[in-house]
């Protein structure tokens, strides 16, 4: 738990400081707007509302004016990406969860269930309990893939996550 504490914190600051350094080097306002940084670790785990931690954009807003983010979630998930980023707590949860889910073949639904603590759809392939509390991604790994190696396979989807806002501030 305190690993989990710790990563998604690191996981926040480094977000946060490619943001930052992104703003500073194209002038006011980048393509994302200042709403893509997170939230801090110590946030309202069970927050539905979406919002950033600046501005108060909320992720559908940022994936709106933000195309090429959104399509390349839509893309990992098979799902609109305002559908499959609701209820993560920021847009850096969603991206990272939508790449372990691609890199290891967990479903994106059940990926999503267990770190929002919301029940998936009735229908869904999910193991039993999915989706009963919200937890880090490390853990929704541990939970759902317990043969893999949560800690690199969370720090391997972070640094893609972050590969693709970069990419995506780019080309926007």
């Amino acid at each position: 738990m305190k690993y989990a504490k710790t990563w998604l914190l690191t996981l926040a600051v480094v977000v946060f400081s490619v943001t930052a350094f992104a703003q500073h080097s194209h002038g006011a306002g980048g393509s994302m707007g200042p709403g893509v940084g997170h939230e801090s670790a110590g946030a309202d785990h069970g927050s539905m509302s979406g919002k950033s931690s600046t501005h108060g954009m909320t992720t559908n807003q940022i994936l709106a004016k933000n195309t090429a983010l959104a399509g390349k979630i839509q893309k990992l998930t098979g799902m609109p990406a305002q559908q499959a980023c609701t209820g993560f707590k920021n847009l850096g949860q969603c991206v990272a969860a939508a790449h372990v889910s691609k890199n290891l073949g967990i479903s994106f639904v059940c990926m999503r269930a267990d770190m929002t603590g919301q029940a998936p759809a009735k229908g869904s392939v999910c193991p039993a309990g999915t989706g009963t509390k919200s937890m880090s991604l490390g853990k929704a790994i541990q939970t759902l893939r317990p043969t893999a190696d949560s800690k690199a396979e969370s720090k391997k989807a972070a640094k893609q996550a972050d590969a693709d806002v970069n990419e995506s501030e780019k080309s926007s």
